[in-house]
């Protein structure tokens, strides 16, 4: 009988070799439940790692990193995923790692880069306000993905980005419910003030009320919770039963991520509020869940797997001699579902 091998243990959990390994290594990125369920196959076929050190080192030789910022995000599951078949058919090996909201991702992947042999990054979400000088220290090819472009002052061949206009697509978002007579639009939003996803969508929406001669009021902002995960349910839910318990009035919630704005729903209808005769919701990705959530969130839909498969793509394309670098902006679509109507 053939000796297992750490593929067959992949291939039989039906995860990556890098995570099969994040599992054998005890590396603190990987899901507790995934982590359990490989070391129990692991058991069940007496698998034992020959020279894991040497073989490790040599996975890490030929290893991208993926910087997450904002993982509870399902939509980078989905990302996260297509990367990590798409650098095994390539044979690569990924290194995920987590990124804290309040840690700037350009410093941890410096760290990074120092503690293993990585041939290539991906930022994946995060801000992008960092200056070419702190780049350049970067020696490894790097892509930008879902982060919009830099500032003006940021030298284009100096990163590569693929990302959706958030800035845009959120004012789409924004005039789509003014277009059903609400006035009164609340909206879920990141507190920080540089060029992150979060605030991107915020101009968005300052935008939108601005082209149509609509006041910005504060009251109407509801600001995401610094202790809790910044794009979570709970987060969501939580801003909320603060807006209502402010009484300002609203028709409309607009929330700059569908996690938020499926934890809003639930604060809504425990508050005695019908979605949408009471209060239309609105949200911004696209996740999977809002499609079987009741009532089905209208939401910005991003294409998910277009963006994965152009950010590893321009990634090897680096690898491989590329020296020019690229940004691409992909177009969101507005999904009109049951979440929305026109304000009665």
């Amino acid at each position: 009988m053939a000796e297992i091998t750490i593929k067959d243990i992949a291939n039989l959990c039906g995860v990556g070799v890098s995570t099969v390994s994040r599992a054998i290594n005890n590396h603190p990125d990987i899901n507790p439940e995934t982590k359990q369920m490989i070391m129990q196959v692991i058991k069940e076929h007496d698998f034992v790692p020959n020279n894991s050190a040497r073989n490790l080192k040599r996975v890490e030789a030929n290893s991208i990193a993926v910087l997450a910022k904002g993982i509870t995000n399902p939509m980078f599951t989905d990302m996260i995923k297509v990367f990590e078949e798409e650098t095994m058919k390539r044979k690569y090996s990924l290194v995920l790692h987590h990124v804290e909201s309040r840690e700037n991702e350009v410093d941890v992947a410096l760290e990074l880069v120092k503690e293993k042999r990585l041939r290539g990054i991906i930022f994946l979400g995060g801000c992008f306000t960092h200056s070419e000088e702190k780049l350049r220290r970067l020696k490894v090819p790097f892509v930008f993905s879902t982060i919009g472009a830099g500032p003006e002052k940021l030298n284009e061949n100096s990163y590569s980005h693929v990302s959706v206009d958030d800035r845009k697509e959120s004012e789409r978002m924004t005039e789509y419910l003014i277009s059903l007579g609400h006035r009164d639009i609340a909206i879920i939003a990141a507190k920080c003030e540089d060029l992150s996803v979060g605030s991107l969508r915020l101009q968005g929406y300052q935008d939108a009320l601005r082209k149509h001669d609509m006041p910005y009021r504060e009251e109407l902002i509801g600001h995401l919770e610094d202790t809790l995960p910044e794009y979570s349910m709970i987060n969501g839910y939580q801003v909320t039963k603060k807006l209502i318990a402010s009484g300002v009035h609203f028709t409309a919630l607009y929330a700059i991520a569908d996690v938020l704005a499926i934890g809003a729903c639930r604060a809504l209808r425990e508050a005695g509020y019908r979605i949408p005769e009471d209060v239309s919701v609105a949200g911004y990705d696209g996740i999977e869940l809002g499609e079987y959530f009741y009532p089905r969130l209208t939401t910005i839909r991003q294409p998910v797997e277009d963006m994965a498969m152009a950010t590893i793509d321009q990634l090897f394309d680096i690898l491989e001699g590329e020296k020019e670098h690229k940004h691409l902006t992909l177009e969101g679509s507005l999904e009109i579902k049951e979440s929305t109507s026109a304000v009665s």
